[in-house]
């Protein structure tokens, strides 16, 4: 241990240190450090040469600072499990669990609630007590915007279904007439034979169109119909029979993009909705094929539970997860809507939350910190 270290040790361990304004003065700058955090962070950073702090002439402290910074959350009611869809670089569209109207924004940032009702007359394929609309997923498929959700209640996991609906407008009204009943309805739990059958995702690829979904009972996928309101050929029985498993029982709220030669899955694990207790984390996996197998970094299957986190909890925030889409600004950026509870009002719900990603050196996604922002550069949406 050399002798700045052993300064710095006797520092850290004095009474007086809490609170302390450590003032380090260089040529034309005042470095202020308010807490031990930031002052052991900043003195290894200059013990090992590694400390960038800006000079200004008016001898001034300086801060981290951003452009045009944003703050998250971006609401302060719950948006649980967002879906996004981009509209134009300056117009998207955002819905969530319990959500009878489609958010906007022109920025990403800044969301207000359209006047419309989403649906033109509420799905009724799933009934009783606490039922309600889930984890929508949105999607334009050939001049339609196709809707697809769930319905379900707290601990029913046994009567979740997951159903579609259609419309001319991002803002809705959807419609159900085109679905199997006439009430909205893809397939039920049983149907499928795939317990607690919600948090649907969309993909298509070479004219084929899939829907994943699942909740820690398999992640599944299943090919359907070219308008995408039903199952392959309408046949219940082939689907099925001929569903692929994808990931094990640890995830829910799959969402699938490609980049490059790879496959990513996003997912969430642990408990969502425990406000200070919860547990929800979004993690990832690629693959070379759609339909998988998916791998974590070090090459263990999702099939067995393998993943890499990409949104844990903070100080601030808890159970970031349930992760939209990637969308990108007027820039090329890409930036991830999800919810978190944030930890000073927990009992207001989960809120929408937006990060940018970043990707690796060797093609994995991440965002800084590996944790919600509170802070951060906002997307150019021009």
């Amino acid at each position: 241990m050399n002798l700045l270290e052993v300064c710095l040790l006797c520092l850290w361990n004095t009474s007086w240190f809490n609170g302390l304004r450590l003032k380090i003065q260089c040529d034309k700058f005042i470095l202020d450090f308010m807490t031990k955090k930031h002052f052991y962070i900043s003195a290894l950073a200059l013990i090992m040469g590694g400390a960038s702090v800006a000079c200004s002439d008016d001898e001034s402290t300086t801060y981290v600072t951003y452009q045009h910074p944003y703050s998250n959350p971006l609401t302060d009611y719950s948006a649980a499990d967002p879906t996004v869809l981009k509209e134009n670089d300056h117009s998207f569209y955002v819905y969530c669990t319990n959500t009878w109207q489609a958010l906007h924004s022109a920025d990403l940032v800044n969301w207000t609630k359209c006047d419309q009702n989403l649906f033109e007359k509420r799905p009724s394929f799933v009934t009783g007590s606490g039922v309600s609309v889930w984890a929508p997923d949105i999607e334009k498929i050939g001049d339609k915007y196709v809707l697809y959700y769930a319905m379900s209640a707290m601990g029913k996991p046994e009567n979740a279904a997951i159903g579609t609906a259609y419309s001319d407008s991002p803002r809705g009204p959807f419609k159900l007439d085109k679905s199997r009943d006439g009430k909205g309805l893809l397939f039920t739990s049983k149907e499928i034979d795939v317990r607690n059958s919600i948090d649907p995702c969309f993909f298509e690829e070479d004219g084929k169109k899939w829907l994943f979904w699942g909740s820690f009972n398999g992640i599944y996928a299943v090919q359907l119909s070219d308008d995408g309101m039903n199952v392959l050929n309408g046949d219940l029985e082939a689907a099925k029979k001929n569903k692929v498993k994808i990931a094990g029982t640890a995830f829910e709220a799959p969402y699938i993009c490609k980049r490059g030669d790879y496959y990513y899955m996003f997912a969430s694990v642990g408990a969502c909705c425990n406000a200070m207790l919860s547990t929800y984390t979004t993690v990832v996996g690629r693959s070379t094929s759609l339909l998988g197998p998916y791998v974590s970094k070090s090459g263990v299957s999702m099939l067995d539970n393998g993943y890499d986190v990409v949104i844990r909890a903070n100080d601030h925030f808890v159970g970031p997860g349930h992760n939209s889409e990637i969308v990108t600004d007027s820039e090329g950026n890409e930036f991830i809507l999800y919810h978190s509870y944030n930890r000073m009002t927990p009992s207001k719900g989960r809120f929408l939350m937006l990060d940018r990603i970043f990707w690796s050196e060797d093609g994995w996604p991440l965002i800084k910190g590996d944790s919600p922002s509170s802070e951060a550069e906002a997307p150019v949406c021009k």
